[in-house]
């Protein structure tokens, strides 16, 4: 083959790739599933078909069984919760549930909701809050989808009783200001939220937790932003796996996007807007492919994406691949690459590093109207 020939044949194998992983409309694979469609508002569950990474395709949340529910109160009752309130339909209402906002509203929980297994909270077409309050408990559950939602002010609360997934009422107790946490639970995708100013973690993934998606969310002004595992002496966490993807950190971060201990995370495509203390640490071995990521440091004195606590992980699998960084930021690799290894229904192209502003852009609670594209 001619040298001219072979040239125009691999140019054109590089369009023909680029066209597999690039991005239309600057959308990430995710968002590429649904936000295109005018009639998202009648398809609400073709959203189950969209998650990726290691939450898998969420398809149990989907189907004719599952029950439509509007929340048409913002009013709290956490012991004896009445119908039309989110804690009926989210703690309460019996099989598969898909929660929607029949309005705009702002829901002060006087205790952490605690989530069903088979839930959807889609708050797409309203301006929903959670805010000034308890957070989402996710307690020993699996398929459940948290969509659409502004988080902030999340805290400790007093001292009470709460209803919980089953009927029972117990004492709410040992649970920090988290915005969204997740104890011993599986299959979970956080998509789409804006969290900012709690008292402790936005999203912790705790206790045996895994096969989680956390995508497309907005962290800002906070201090302990995600934490992936529950304390070094917690050896279940070692089958923790998360993906952490198309997520926008900062402005006013601290730490901990994530902090991992003993397991694995996926962290891909996200852009990283500064950070004070550092971007993505861990401690007691945990293996992290960072990839395709855009890390912008402060300031000069802020230019340490990791960190290992102690210092002594030497030979933990930290891994940069196809990373950008910014003002001085530098990634400290450490050990063998460790590959997520996804099936099928996980899988996904990473996008270059190029692409992660455009990819990022609508990070956050989406404002949907119904009847167009969002």
């Amino acid at each position: 083959m001619a040298f001219k020939e072979h040239l125009v044949v691999v140019l054109a194998f590089l369009v023909v790739l680029h066209g597999a992983t690039a991005s239309p409309g600057g959308q990430n694979i995710m968002d590429q599933c649904w936000r295109g469609q005018p009639n998202w508002a009648a398809d609400r569950q073709r959203l189950a078909s969209c998650s990726v990474g290691f939450a898998g395709k969420m398809r149990q949340n989907r189907g004719p069984g599952v029950i439509p529910y509007t929340v048409t109160d913002p009013g709290d009752d956490p012991v004896r919760p009445r119908p039309g309130t989110l804690r009926y339909g989210a703690t309460v209402l019996a099989g598969k549930v898909w929660i929607t906002f029949q309005r705009s509203m702002h829901i002060r929980l006087a205790q952490p909701l605690f989530v069903k297994s088979f839930t959807t909270i889609d708050g797409r077409g309203a301006d929903v809050h959670i805010a000034d309050g308890a957070g989402i408990v996710l307690y020993e559950v699996s398929n459940v989808i948290v969509h659409g939602l502004h988080m902030h002010g999340c805290r400790t609360p007093p001292p009470g009783r709460v209803v919980v997934p089953g009927g029972a009422v117990q004492d709410a107790r040992g649970l920090d200001g988290d915005a969204i946490r997740l104890v011993g639970s599986t299959k979970v995708w956080i998509d789409h939220n804006t969290l900012s100013r709690s008292e402790d973690g936005l999203v912790d993934v705790t206790v045996g937790s895994t096969d989680v998606t956390v995508s497309n969310n907005w962290f800002l002004h906070h201090d302990k932003v995600m934490l992936l595992g529950h304390d070094d002496g917690h050896a279940a966490d070692r089958r923790m796996r998360v993906t952490v993807a198309f997520n926008r950190f900062g402005p006013g971060v601290n730490q901990r996007m994530p902090r991992i201990r003993h397991g694995y995370a996926h962290v891909v495509n996200n852009f990283y807007d500064g950070w004070r203390d550092y971007a993505i640490g861990g401690s007691m071995g945990p293996s992290v492919k960072s990839q395709g990521n855009l890390f912008v440091a402060s300031t000069p004195d802020n230019t340490k994406v990791t960190r290992r606590m102690p210092v002594l992980g030497k030979d933990w699998d930290w891994h940069s691949v196809g990373d950008s960084f910014q003002n001085g930021a530098f990634f400290n690799q450490t050990g063998t690459r460790v590959r997520p290894n996804y099936n099928k229904h996980q899988a996904f192209p990473a996008a270059s590093s190029d692409e992660v502003r455009s990819l990022t852009k609508d990070a956050g609670a989406l404002w949907c109207p119904a009847g167009s594209a969002c």
